[in-house]
């Protein structure tokens, strides 16, 4: 997660609002691929959660990091809570579990991405190994209790911390016990935002079930295939989920405007202060009532941040974020922008992936997104299962990326990065079943040996 903005633009109305999300528009030619992935950081001797303080702790690591890199530290109350490439590129953060992530620099192509991951992970081996901490990509935090997890020290999740429980009954798993991957898009019109929307709220359990890879809590099986996706579901739902309103043929930034102004407000930042101000509306920051701050309207930097707290499936800022995967090994971190470049950057799959997400009905879309987290793949559908549909969406991905024909240095196109997904989708077999296997054979149920043998 970014840097949270200070940028005291005054705002105008609900046009202004949507004229910011139309202003991410660009040409096709300058379309990038942005990704992201969390990874939990754990002690090499034990296998524990790592603390923010000490020398084995996330602060040391990223003052290492710093050093390293030479990048920028980000600080929240004089603590480091990340780094910014002050070249533009990308950033490191933590999330509030103490979760490591990489925000990826915007790049032209998946050969890049695949790269630019390869190179971080060695980084953050070279710094972490000898201070006894490694990492591991999961979906959900596999042993450690809700109460053994270290709390990060950022503003703005005391404040998510605090709001949470009072919203749903999961909301404080997803934040300090999950791990997830995503890409963010580019859009060049609204048409091309809304089918790229609608194409990604449709399928997103699809992309869940492909990188499921989450079925232990506590040290042991919890039933489902995503424990992060089911988190998802009573976390907050009014500011997250599967926005059934991008399929009405009004969509478009003004309905996303209405919809992101009736979510509550999280927090108002005005220098390095953040006030708690967790229930409350944003329309009446933007009429200069609200209690916290009287008489001052909302900024763009009060829009900005508003816009980072808002979850669902697919976020609309100025790009399009794909939020369904869970965090998995190095070859599922290229996968998952394969997956969604594949479907969406080339014209002629995106037509046809936009008229399959049409095809879904409202009912069938809420019941891939309800059920998908506990079955994964074998989710019914249509006389078969989900796995029937990934593999379709997967093959389609295939010829998106061989229609853009974006080759390496050894005539590869991106489509390489999706052989993962291929075979789970030829074996049926989702990461999470694979985990199991492990878990009730070779591993005698010792919970230990994943930290072992699935590190990066």
């Amino acid at each position: 997660m970014a840097r949270d903005s200070d940028d005291a633009t005054p705002l105008g109305g609900r046009e202004a609002l949507a004229a910011y999300l139309a202003g991410g528009e660009k040409p096709m030619a300058d379309f990038r691929i942005g990704t992201e992935h969390e990874k939990f950081p754990f002690t090499l001797d034990g296998h524990r959660p790592v603390p923010y303080e000490g020398k084995g702790g996330i602060e040391a690591l990223l003052r290492g990091m710093e050093g390293l890199l030479g990048w920028a530290p980000i600080t929240d109350e004089g603590r480091i809570i990340g780094l910014s490439d002050p070249t533009g590129g990308g950033a490191i953060s933590l999330e509030p579990g103490g979760q490591f992530e990489l925000s990826g620099a915007p790049l032209e192509n998946l050969h890049q991405t695949c790269s630019e991951v390869h190179a971080h992970l060695a980084q953050v081996r070279q710094i972490a190994t000898p201070m006894g901490v490694g990492f591991v990509g999961l979906g959900m935090s596999p042993v450690w209790s809700l109460a053994e997890t270290p709390v990060m020290p950022k503003s703005r999740y005391d404040i998510m911390k605090r709001y949470m429980p009072k919203v749903g009954m999961r909301g404080l798993d997803m934040m300090f016990r999950t791990a997830t991957i995503q890409v963010n898009l580019d859009f060049s019109s609204e048409a091309d935002m809304v089918a790229k929307m609608r194409v990604g709220l449709a399928f997103q359990p699809i992309a869940t079930a492909l990188f499921a890879n989450a079925p232990f809590t506590d040290g042991k099986p919890n039933g489902l295939q995503s424990a992060r996706a089911y988190a998802w579901l009573d976390t907050d739902n009014n500011r997250a989920g599967g926005l059934p309103q991008a399929f009405e043929p009004s969509f478009g930034y003004e309905a996303y405007v209405d919809w992101a102004l009736d979510v509550p407000m999280y927090f108002i930042k005005r220098g390095n202060t953040y006030h708690d101000v967790a229930g409350s509306s944003f329309r009446d920051l933007m009429d200069g009532r609200h209690p916290a701050v009287p008489g001052e309207r909302a900024t763009l930097s009060d829009w900005t941040n508003h816009l980072s707290t808002l979850f669902p499936d697919v976020r609309l800022k100025r790009f399009l974020e794909m939020r369904g995967a869970d965090g998995g090994p190095w070859a599922r971190i290229c996968a998952l922008p394969a997956f969604w470049v594949g479907l969406l950057y080339d014209g002629e799959t995106l037509a046809q992936a936009e008229a399959l997400a049409l095809d879904l009905t409202a009912e069938e879309r809420h019941d891939l997104r309800e059920s998908v987290p506990t079955l994964g793949l074998r989710v019914p559908y249509r006389g078969g299962t989900g796995q029937d549909l990934a593999a379709q969406l997967v093959a389609l991905a295939r010829q998106g990326l061989r229609n853009r024909a974006r080759t390496n240095a050894s005539g590869n196109d991106e489509s390489i990065f999706l052989s993962a997904l291929e075979e789970v989708v030829e074996t049926g077999r989702s990461p999470a079943d694979i985990l199991l296997e492990h878990y009730h054979g070779a591993w005698g149920e010792d919970l230990d040996k994943l930290f072992e043998e699935f590190a990066y």
